[in-house]
């Protein structure tokens, strides 16, 4: 049997070393972004990706190890454990696998199969299988029993009936044949609970429906599995029906087959026939079924954590706005609009609460204190939460910007969800105790504009919600991906830890929260760490938690310009020897792309620094502390479409992508509603994937579809020379060309609370590549897109 790391090695197509050696790493306590940032030598240069996946593997495959070893015990205490059933053991490569091995061993309640054996009854049930040709009711004399009350045919009968169902339902070949035959031929059947119609309408689509079991997607799967736990919907399994076949008989034929029974006439065949129909109807299907369903759940949810994950990466590498003095606005209508300026370090420098909305309609008055705020801590951005009243207060910042022109404001709409999270947070109250819950919100707001990674990493990634069916999914397995995501996002940017947050710091590579605050405090009593060396002096900081950490921590205007950068401390050796070769000083060298590309890398590599290494180095020192996330711009919604009425067939505007899911995205485009683009409307050519065409947080142009008021739904389409439909065809289809609204409840929000991404990325929409007219028909476009929306209604 192949070992873990072979078996990883094999599935991530590298070598055994390569695998071991990470492991290794891993199991010293090394983090993934540390692993392939800063030990590319070791792995032979795997990335982040595979490191995720290895690690992922890993875990599951030392649980198999675990569960196998565990199996292997309790057989060979019950003394059953002969040589061939322990190669089975050690050869079983799933947990399925190594279950079905174990079920004949398992320890359970009394069954009726251990009764009939107990009674002296399976030399009877073996000797009818073995021999068909026997009369059963005459061998079955043979085994009366008094003591156990077996003194007629037919109770003993059914006794040995009984070991032959449990016989045939332990078997393990047979369990795993019967499996992957349903999973490739089943459908999964959906059926409405009586009396349920109107309370579940929102199921309503799946109250009479069937699909291929293997090609459901994610979105409708969980979209069922949420319908059954509601008690609308009633799932099971069936096989394809054709002409000749059932799906009973398709089943107890391969049994059948399988233990070389076959009606021939002969006196025990019938008997046995009937065994294998039990054994199918009463034990196995349920079993398999509970099985599969299982399989296609957890399918489903671990595509639904991909999703979520990847428009959390999306979201978290949004482009900052940078030490600008930053205005956030959190709207309100009765309660006012409540604001916060924060300078460029976000240090809040003023707020309070406006009321320029009814009731109190204080419109001009709230515009002179904006005004006064601006001019007086030279705001320069104006951020607007994307709630209640949204429009209405942009509208407001709008007059501002008319009426003060001098003050060189610009606006940007920005998400507010998960702020009220975090505003009534103990982190929240800890740094602002004396401020209200809903000032802190509009503090959060700003924040976001001016560096989204830094503040979103405040709250629970969950609260964020830009995922499908968050709420629906395995929440340890969507935790570990999302904390993985943030501390990817983290580490690729690194953090200058004279000003990062104890929430910041805490996603360090190598830093635990108790390690951050202890930066943050030493920080505080001492002043701004001059060189990263002064970070050995935190208290519990050691040299282990130092090599992991130091990389990914930037100290600028320091005493080294190297701790400015992404250069680790261990190879500043590499750069003095360049230094000493090239007799410049270092800030001469620093970002002089011309002398650095001319130098060769292999002249630098040593002993412990290799060429991936030494590569890496003279790419930074070209752009020292470069950050990977793309330039701050603006998006503009146009000024005269404010809700729903206000928009038109035909209109092209420019959105932001609040949520990519498998069938599409979702595009705000100002309106309060997030406006759905199927993927069959992404582009001009096919599209599997929509994320190899749009990412959360991308500006793009969008064409209206169709707007349905009464659902409050916005049918879009990213191709934009595509001709308007006709008023009769759109008519045709008022389901398929109606968007989601965006819902109130994080719970079924496709974009979670309907909010947008912390800031849209470009200002110039910059369209598709240039591609082929699209095959899919209008009408399969319709039909598509219903699917999708009738599913997305389901969230």
């Amino acid at each position: 049997m192949n070992t873990i790391a072979q078996r990883i090695a094999e599935q991530l197509s590298v070598q055994d070393w390569q695998i071991t050696a990470a492991i290794r790493l891993l199991d010293e306590g090394a983090t993934v972004p540390f692993v392939s940032r800063y030990r590319k030598e070791a792995t032979g240069g795997l990335d982040d990706t595979q490191l995720r996946t290895l690690e992922e593997r890993l875990r599951y495959l030392r649980e198999l190890e675990e569960r196998r070893e565990t199996i292997l015990r309790s057989i060979e205490e019950q003394g059953k454990l002969t040589p061939e059933l322990a190669q089975d053991i050690h050869a079983a490569d799933t947990k399925n696998r190594l279950e079905d091995l174990y079920l004949p061993y398992k320890p359970k309640r009394r069954t009726k199969a251990q009764i009939a054996r107990e009674a002296g009854l399976e030399p009877l049930a073996l000797a009818l299988l073995q021999d068909p040709t026997v009369d059963p009711d005459v061998l079955a004399t043979q085994y009366f029993n008094p003591d156990h009350a077996l003194t007629e045919i037919k109770p003993v009968l059914d006794g040995a009936r009984q070991i032959l169902m449990e016989q045939f339902a332990e078997n393990a070949e047979l369990l795993g044949r019967l499996r992957e035959f349903l999973w490739d031929n089943a459908l999964l059947v959906s059926s409405l609970v009586e009396g349920k119609a109107e309370s579940g309408a929102k199921f309503s689509d799946y109250f009479e429906y069937n699909e291929a079991l293997k090609n459901i997607p994610s979105h409708r799967a969980l979209a069922l599995f949420r319908g059954r736990n509601e008690e609308v919907l009633r799932l099971n399994i069936q096989l394809k029906l054709d002409e000749d076949s059932s799906d009973t008989h398709s089943c107890e034929v391969q049994i059948a087959q399988f233990f070389h029974i076959e009606n021939q006439g002969r006196k025990a065949d019938a008997w046995l026939s009937e065994t294998v129909r039990h054994a199918w109807r009463f034990k196995i299907r349920l079993h398999l079924e509970s099985e599969l369903l299982l399989r296609l759940r957890e399918a489903a949810e671990s595509e639904a954590i991909k999703v979520f994950a990847s428009n959390l990466h999306d979201l978290l590498l949004a482009a900052p706005a940078g030490r600008r003095t930053t205005l956030g606005l959190d709207p309100g209508i009765r309660t006012g609009v409540k604001y916060a300026a924060v300078d460029g370090t976000g240090k809040l420098v003023a707020h309070g609460t406006i009321y320029p909305h009814a009731p109190k309609n204080q419109w001009n008055e709230s515009i002179q204190v904006l005004a006064a705020v601006c001019a007086a801590h030279q705001v320069e951005l104006v951020s607007v939460g994307n709630g209640t009243a949204s429009r209405e207060t942009d509208r407001l910042v709008a007059d501002l910007m008319r009426q003060h022109p001098e003050l060189k404001l610009s606006k940007v709409m920005v998400s507010e969800a998960g702020a009220s999270v975090y505003s009534a947070s103990e982190l929240a109250a800890q740094e602002f105790p004396d401020l209200d819950v809903s000032l802190r919100g509009a503090v959060s707001i700003a924040r976001r504009l001016q560096d989204p990674l830094a503040e979103l990493v405040k709250i629970d990634p969950k609260s964020i919600g830009v995922g499908q069916y968050q709420h629906d999914v395995n929440q340890t397995q969507l935790a570990h991906s999302l904390d993985a995501v943030v501390e990817d996002c983290v580490n690729a940017v690194g953090v200058d830890v004279n000003t990062a947050s104890v929430s910041l710091l805490s996603r360090i590579s190598g830093l635990s929260p108790s390690l951050a605050r202890n930066i943050v405090s030493f920080r505080d009593e001492n002043g701004p760490f001059k060189n990263r060396q002064l970070l050995l002096k935190v208290p519990r900081l050691g040299e282990k938690t130092f090599e992991l950490a130091a990389g990914f921590l930037r100290i600028a205007d320091g005493d080294n310009p190297l701790d400015a950068s992404a250069v680790h401390p261990e190879a500043y050796p590499i750069v003095e020897r360049i230094l000493a070769q090239c007799q410049k000083p270092i800030k001469v060298v620093l970002g002089d792309t011309s002398f650095l590309r001319s130098l060769s890398p292999a002249d630098f590599v040593d002993e412990r620094f290799g060429l991936p290494t030494v590569t890496d180095i003279l790419k930074e020192l070209e752009k020292p502390g470069r950050d990977p996330r793309p330039e701050f711009k603006t998006a503009a919604f146009r000024d005269d479409v404010a809700q729903l009425d206000d928009l038109q067939p035909g209109m092209i505007l420019e959105g932001v992508v609040t949520n990519v899911t498998n069938f599409g995205a979702f595009v705000d485009i100002g309106v309060h509603q997030d406006g759905l683009v199927h993927i069959s409307a992404l582009a001009n050519s096919f599209v599997k994937d929509p994320r190899d065409v749009v990412k959360a947080g991308d500006v793009v142009k969008v064409k209206v579809l169709e707007v349905d008021l009464k659902r409050k739904r916005v049918a879009l389409t990213m191709r934009l020379q595509e001709a308007s439909e006709s008023h009769e065809s759109r008519a045709g289809r008022t389901e398929s060309s109606s968007a989601p609204k965006r819902h109130t409840d994080a719970h079924s929000s496709p974009a979670g609370k309907g909010k947008k991404p912390a800031v849209a990325a470009s200002k110039t929409h910059k369209s598709p590549k240039s591609q082929p007219a699209q095959a899919q028909p209008m009408t399969a476009f319709g039909s598509a897109l219903a699917e999708a929306l009738a599913n997305a209604r389901k969230r």
